[in-house]
């Protein structure tokens, strides 16, 4: 019986930019897919930003076709305006998944290096060390990238790639579960 390939992405959220990584999993490999950075324009006012940050994510995932998805989980900074912006954009990085049926999985930060280094306090270059070992020959296009992979990296040791795909399925076979949300007045564009 040959083990199927299936594709997580990972996403490190950001206002001024968040990354996202692919990999796709074939039982115990991991095989880097892409990785990048959505930017937004900080001339533009929040809303507009959190448009371009909608766009570019559903463009990514419309792309390369995930089967699951997981967001870092956010840390509290010092100045209470940029965790709410973070936060945010955050949510945005949930959305995004969700809405194309996607299950999500969150993770700390400590949780991520520790499935990907084996220490929950590693440094941002034991992380990019261990990406070099994990995912052999692979460019990261930026720091935030690179955090984004470290996401699907955890993701794919928690299960994201086989215990989520059969609640997927199932929740696709099932109809849509949406229930608890009500549209009170379409967005338009």
């Amino acid at each position: 019986m040959s083990v199927k390939r299936q594709r997580l992405i990972g996403f490190d959220p950001g206002l001024r930019k968040t990354g996202w990584g692919i990999i796709d999993v074939e039982g115990s490999r991991l095989i880097h897919v892409a990785n990048g950075i959505v930017k937004t324009d900080n001339a533009l006012s929040l809303a507009e930003r959190l448009v371009q940050l909608y766009d570019g994510l559903t463009q990514v995932v419309t792309d390369w076709e995930p089967i699951s998805a997981a967001v870092e989980e956010t840390f509290v900074n010092k100045n209470p305006n940029s965790t709410l912006k973070l936060g945010q954009a955050r949510g945005i990085s949930l959305l995004v998944p969700a809405l194309a049926g996607l299950p999500v999985a969150e993770y700390s930060p400590n949780h991520i290096k520790k499935s990907v280094v084996g220490a929950g306090h590693a440094g941002k270059e034991q992380v990019k060390a261990m990406l070099g070992i994990l995912l052999p020959g692979v460019k990261i296009n930026g720091e935030d990238a690179g955090d984004a992979l470290a996401v699907a990296i955890c993701h794919a040791h928690s299960g994201g790639a086989h215990g989520r795909l059969s609640d997927a399925l199932q929740k696709a076979g099932g109809g849509s579960n949406r229930a608890g949300a009500q549209i009170i007045m379409k967005g338009t564009r």
